[in-house]
């Protein structure tokens, strides 16, 4: 593409990694759109967002940041007074608030299931992190998927840190209150509530939401093709 349009940086959350973009790679390649997935660390929102920061800065032109679950928290405060970013889409995603946390936000509306399927394991450093049990990440996470799929994804997940998802948004300017957002979802989210994710694509007065029907909260796998037609109209829009 030319210097002029953004680059596509895909944030993907916990209990995940960067291949769950696949799918949305893949479309968004046959588009001709420049785009990377990023290997989100899932250790704290403000060391995460200084490690996508850097990966910001060593784009070296403007980017739209897609951020998955916990991931929106990360885009949220990376995109904090940078310049660089010109868009954010939210998919199946946090969009917080100065001070709210990824548990806040979750536990707001009811019907997550994810405390339930959840394994707990200490960190050297402190504290403990978070997995979803092999046995339940099919149901919980990517119910709209295939069990092959849902098998591989749980083999190759991503535990995330108590830490990381208690902290406040630290920022006091949150990115969605000065630049254009999206957000696209599932119905059947079982993660984080689709009440909680209208809620925040509300407040954000987003320029587009897409709520997809019996889609579970790995949307990028179970609906690759809505998840790339949302960023394709924040690329749209911010050309």
């Amino acid at each position: 593409m030319s210097a002029s349009n953004p680059t596509v940086l895909l944030v993907h959350g916990a209990f995940a990694e960067s291949a769950s973009w696949n799918p949305v790679i893949s479309q968004l390649r046959a588009q001709s759109v420049d785009v990377v997935a990023v290997a989100n660390p899932l250790r704290s929102v403000t060391g995460d967002a200084t490690y996508l920061r850097d990966v910001i800065t060593g784009i070296g032109a403007p980017v739209v940041l897609v951020g998955h679950s916990y991931g929106g928290m990360v885009i949220t405060e990376a995109a904090a007074d940078n310049d660089a970013v010109v868009g954010l889409v939210y998919v199946a995603a946090f969009a917080p608030d100065h001070g709210e946390s990824a548990f806040e936000l979750s536990a707001k509306f009811p019907g997550s299931t994810l405390g339930a399927a959840l394994t707990v394991s200490p960190v050297s450093t402190g504290g403990n992190e978070f997995r979803i049990r092999p046995d339940l990440f099919h149901q919980q996470f990517v119910a709209d998927g295939s069990e092959a799929a849902a098998a591989l994804m749980a083999a190759t997940q991503r535990p995330v840190t108590e830490a990381a998802l208690v902290e406040g948004l630290p920022t006091d300017t949150p990115a969605w209150r000065r630049l254009p957002s999206w957000f696209v979802f599932g119905e059947q989210d079982r993660n984080i509530p689709a009440e909680a994710i209208r809620f925040m694509a509300e407040r954000a007065q987003a320029k587009g939401i897409r709520e997809v029907a019996g889609a579970s909260h790995a949307i990028s796998v179970g609906a690759p093709d809505q998840v790339t037609a949302t960023i394709l109209d924040a690329l749209a829009s911010s050309r």
